[in-house]
């Protein structure tokens, strides 16, 4: 157990990553993302007559059911398995943020931006409203999302998914640097 409790290097994880793209495709012609479910979701539960959610969503049950293990792991890992050990974070982050008004960097998100006392202010009104409005409307934009994109698009050679890969780290670099200041001052 302490093996997984620890942190692994980044490449185990970029491999086990890499390895769905030929798994999915040699196993069942499988596309993974995880954006699209929501869709699968609505189509399952919303006996609209909406044009976008009438699909035979079943063919796409076992993204469903990974979605559910990713739910699982996360609540395991959360509640079972938590690294004892503080988070490491680069002394300049720490800095940076610190310089921005964080100051709380004792869980994996700060709590100085993402607790529920900061949902109702207007900065949570930026960050949880805002940011979740354009996540997903760019989510839909693009076709899908960074993992869809990055991993899938890419590894297929997928024009729209360089593209949109790129625009997600223009926006996360724009983010970063120019809005995440204006917000936290």
């Amino acid at each position: 157990m302490e093996i997984i409790k620890n942190p692994w290097h980044w490449s185990v994880a970029g491999l086990l990553i890499g390895l769905t793209v030929p798994v999915l495709l040699i196993l069942g012609n499988k596309s993974f993302g995880i954006s699209s479910n929501l869709r699968h979701i609505c189509a399952a539960c919303i006996p609209a007559n909406i044009g976008f959610f009438k699909y035979d969503w079943k063919k796409e049950a076992w993204n469903l059911f990974f979605v559910a293990g990713v739910l699982l792991g996360g609540f395991i890992g959360t509640h079972f398995m938590t690294n004892p050990q503080a988070i490491v974070i680069n002394p300049q982050t720490i800095h940076d943020l610190t310089a921005l008004g964080v100051k709380d960097f004792s869980n994996l998100m700060p709590n100085d931006i993402f607790s529920f006392g900061t949902l109702f202010s207007l900065r949570g009104f930026f960050f949880f409203v805002v940011g979740g409005f354009l996540v997903g409307f760019g989510t839909r934009y693009a076709g899908g999302c960074t993992s869809g994109h990055a991993i899938m698009g890419l590894s297929n050679l997928q024009l729209p998914s360089l593209v949109a890969t790129v625009a997600f780290m223009v926006g996360g670099f724009v983010g970063t640097h120019f809005l995440l200041p204006l917000i936290l001052k």
